[in-house]
This record gives C-alpha cells, structure tokens and sequence, in this order.
C-alpha cells in the first residue's frame, strides 16, 4: 500500500510567521473567512460578523482534521525527538506527505483539543447565521462527509479529481452566504462563484505541482515515484498549468468588463479583478518557485489568494 519512505529537509527558516500560518492551518480560513465578506460585500448583501467568523472555525476544522488523517500515516518513532526549529532530515512513509503533515503530527493533542474548542464555538455562532444557508451547509456538508470518507477510508482516492473537488466545494462554501440572503442573485453570482471555484483549483494545481514535480520542472530532484498517481484530469491540467492560467485571467478580466457596464454592479466587477490578480501572482510564484522552499512556496500560494484586500479602497 505504502511507496518507499521520501526524504523531506525541513530548514530552519519554516518556523517563520509566513511558514507558522500555513504549518497552523490558518491559511485557509483566512481566505475563506476574507473572500465570504467580500462577495457578500462587492454584491451589495449585508452579513452578521458571526458568517465570516463561522467560515473561519469550520474550514479551519476541516484542514486541520485533513491533515491529522494525512499524517496518521507517519512513523511515530522517526518523529518523537525531531527538535522543532532545526534542520532535520526526516524519513516520511508516504510521498503526499509535507511539512505541514509532519507539524500536525507532532501537535497532535494540541490540534485535537483546539478542533474541540473550535467546534464548540461554531455551535455557538450557528444561531446568529442565516437558517437558508445553514440547509445548504447540510447538504454540501454530507457531500464533503462522502468525499472525506472516500478520500481517507478507500484505496480509490486516486480516482476522484481531489483538486476540481477543492475548487467546487470551497467556492460554494463562500458564496452560500450571499446567495442565501439574496436569493435574486443566484444567477447573477454564478459565474463569479465558478471562476473563484477554478482559481482554488489552480491553487491547488499549482501546489501539487510544486511539492510532486511538474512535468515542465527544471527540478527533478522534487519529482517522485507517487504510490497514489494523480487523477488523469490532473495531469492534463499540470501539462497545462500556464494556458490554464492565462484562460482564468483572461475570463476575469472580461466578465469584470461586462460587471462594468451597468453603475449598479460597479462593485461586482471587484471579485473577478481580485481573481485575475491572484492567478497573475499564482504564475509568478511558479516563475520563482526555485528560490522559496517547499513549505515557504505553499504558504505563498495561500496569501496569493487575499487580493481582495487589495479591492478594499474601491470599493464603495
């Protein structure tokens, strides 16, 4: 079931803030909790502070417990006396394994009692969301559960698309705020809820194809035998990872052209220029990726994604 054991060196520099925010797994929820206030926001749709704070604890929950699955996996023995901080050549025994896996495996109890205390302060903020939305976070919920369950529980995991996956359920995940509490603009909000679901799949896209070996990788040193090989969507998508690129920013900069045209939707063009901006620094990254380390070029990628901050002064 098991490849052979990879080598993974964890410099010195990855306890770094940058580097702590993804190790912590708090990269995602920021993304998410940023990009849930800002459609509602470009759209015109008031939310509770709670939303955003709500998307924060769970997707946080889902990583976190992502990556506690991933990294059940480790040899406990070749990590118990790994001195954080340091430079360590640590043996892991699968290739999807990265530093981020290592981290949570350490932490462990830590991680499994904050998952508790976060999951107990959702409960708490569920009354203060809207009740539309909470139906729909059911029924993405039991999707996600399936997905979870295939994913961790199956040898079939190479079968599904994991990075379409991603895309679709996180994007749905951000805009089911506005869309409940505005149900005129389902199909106004779709092709921003699509092309926001294809820029996290290229994130993650990128991402694999940085810690596995891209095909066009001058690096081979990264690349390894895999003992769960990628889904064949994903290895067309990786042959093709800068036309995909320049297919997304060109897609976003027109439909931010055609949000443009009526007064009214002047903020609505904001999302996809937020999106056109982050897959330009998502091809810069993948220009640069010799000059960052593994851990360091994964973080980047996730602050890649708060361009919405960027969108803050136009926004009226």
């Amino acid at each position: 079931m098991v490849a052979a054991a990879i080598q993974l060196v964890i410099p010195a520099r990855a306890a770094s803030p940058l580097a702590l925010w993804h190790l912590l797994s708090l990269d995602a929820p920021a993304v998410a909790a940023l990009w849930t206030w800002f459609v509602a926001r470009a759209f015109h749709v008031s939310l509770p502070l709670a939303s955003p704070v709500a998307m924060a604890l769970a997707v946080w929950i889902l990583y976190a417990a992502d990556r506690l699955l991933d990294a059940r996996l480790l040899n406990a023995r070749s990590v118990n006396a790994w001195p954080w901080g340091q430079a360590k050549l640590i043996a892991f025994p699968h290739d999807r394994l990265e530093a981020r896996h290592l981290f949570h495996h350490l932490h462990r109890p830590a991680f499994l009692s904050a998952i508790v205390a976060a999951a107990l302060a959702l409960a708490l903020l569920l009354p203060a969301l809207n009740p539309a939305a909470i139906r729909l976070y059911w029924i993405e919920g039991a999707l996600l559960a399936g997905w979870f369950l295939v994913l961790h529980a199956t040898r079939s995991a190479h079968r599904l698309p994991k990075e379409i996956a991603v895309g679709l359920f996180f994007s749905a995940a951000v805009f089911i705020p506005t869309v409940a509490r505005s149900h005129s603009l389902r199909l106004q909000i779709l092709p921003s809820a699509a092309l926001f679901a294809a820029l996290c799949s290229l994130n993650c896209l990128f991402i694999y194809a940085w810690e596995h070996g891209d095909p066009g990788s001058a690096n081979r040193e990264t690349r390894h035998a895999s003992a769960c090989p990628p889904h064949a969507t994903t290895r067309i998508a990786l042959a093709h990872l800068t036309a995909l690129n320049v297919t997304l920013t060109s897609s976003a900069v027109v439909l931010a052209i055609l949000h443009s045209l009526p007064v009214a939707a002047a903020d609505e063009r904001l999302v996809p220029c937020a999106c056109a901006v982050s897959a330009a620094l998502l091809l810069l990254l993948h220009r640069l990726r010799q000059r960052l380390s593994r851990t360091h070029l994964r973080a980047a990628a996730d602050l890649a994604l708060l361009t919405p901050l960027l969108m803050l002064p136009f926004l009226r």
